[in-house]
């Protein structure tokens, strides 16, 4: 079994391959954030912030010892609605603005990912795109839900699996996904692209 490392600082990420039985070490390391161009495709932008991850992830997994074949795994995920990205928010009034403008609309989560061979040439990239559809939120409720300080470390300003689960009104494809990681999707590609299988890691002793 080849290591996997999880080049994220995200504990959701973590928490979500964990839940799947996967076993995956916490790779940290500097890495300056790819911003947005002006007019650029969401989904586009997601996945070129997940590969310039991956190539500084790469770059510094191979000079630590013991790293040599292991396989990296980098994502990004950004909130889409009407063309705008919604990153992270900046402040208290970025994440006001974001919940204002989700509140009683459909929105996409859109989560860049792209895996890699430290030391070899072995790559995988893809987008997964999840719909969620939020009810109408009063300003009391969007004012009382940043108080909590939640919103201000995700993307759109808000946690599908926290106490943002009572603002959905529906989801359309992958929860997983909107909670920071497409599972299915990179579990499919482990398989195809660098044969790891979820089994090998459920058999483990």
């Amino acid at each position: 079994m080849r290591k996997l490392l999880l080049a994220s600082g995200s504990p959701r990420r973590a928490s979500l391959l964990a839940a799947a039985g996967v076993d995956c070490e916490i790779f940290s390391w500097e890495c300056e954030e790819e911003q947005a161009v002006v007019g650029e495709d969401p989904a586009g932008y997601a996945l070129r912030a997940a590969e310039g991850k991956l190539e500084a992830a790469l770059n510094a997994a191979a000079a630590v010892a013991g790293n040599q074949g292991a396989i990296a795994i980098c994502a990004d995920t950004v909130v889409a609605s009407g063309g705008e990205i919604f990153g992270k928010p900046a402040d208290s009034a970025d994440a006001r603005r974001m919940l204002v403008a989700l509140s009683g609309r459909a929105h996409q989560v859109h989560t860049g990912v792209a895996i890699g061979e430290v030391g070899g040439a072995r790559r995988a990239t893809f987008v997964e795109t999840t719909e969620v559809r939020f009810l109408p939120l009063s300003l009391e409720t969007i004012e009382a839900y940043i108080e909590t300080g939640e919103p201000m470390d995700k993307a759109g300003a808000y946690g599908i699996q926290e106490r943002a689960a009572a603002f959905v009104a529906g989801v359309s494809g992958c929860y997983a996904n909107v909670v920071g990681l497409p599972v299915s999707g990179v579990m499919r590609r482990l398989e195809e692209i660098f044969d790891i299988r979820s089994e090998e890691f459920w058999r483990k002793p």
